[in-house]
This record gives C-alpha cells, structure tokens and sequence, in this order.
C-alpha cells in the first residue's frame, strides 16, 4: 500500500511461523528486479518497503509490477503499478 505507488510502497505480510521467506519483485515480463526478503523471518506480522528501485539501486520506469512472496509451500502473487 499505496498502489498506485510513488515513491514507495510498503508490502506487508504475516509469517504464522519462523521460516524462510522469499519477496521479489518482477516486471511484466517475469524479470527479477529487485529481492527484499531472502532468508529466515521470525513468526509474525512484517513490512519491507520498496522504492521503485532494482537489484543495482536504479530506478525503474513507471508501469506495472509483481511482488512473489514463497514461505513453506504457500506463494502469493500481487500486482502494484508504479507512478513517476
């Protein structure tokens, strides 16, 4: 939230136990570009923010994105648009 987005977004989600997570971002092509979470979160409620930038610190271009989030066997998949 916000979506549309501009500068940043904040993407919250809830781990019911400690475990791997994996959060990425991807354009509408299925291109990684940037990875906010990898790696072990404690249970609970958690917010990673992203400000419209890739793996390099670039900007990206306004348009259409995909964060993926895997924990265990769930994945969720949402789509944020980014406004310059």
């Amino acid at each position: 939230m916000p979506n549309p987005f501009n500068p940043a977004t904040e993407i919250r989600f809830e781990t019911p136990s400690a475990g791997a997570v994996s959060l990425a971002v991807y354009d509408v092509e299925g291109k990684l570009v940037k990875r906010l979470v990898d790696g072990p979160v404690p249970r609970g409620v958690h917010r990673v923010e992203w400000s419209g930038d890739d793996e390099r610190g670039s900007d990206v271009s306004s348009g259409v994105y995909f964060y993926v989030m895997r924990s265990g066997d769930r994945t969720l998949t949402r789509k944020m648009v980014y406004l310059k």
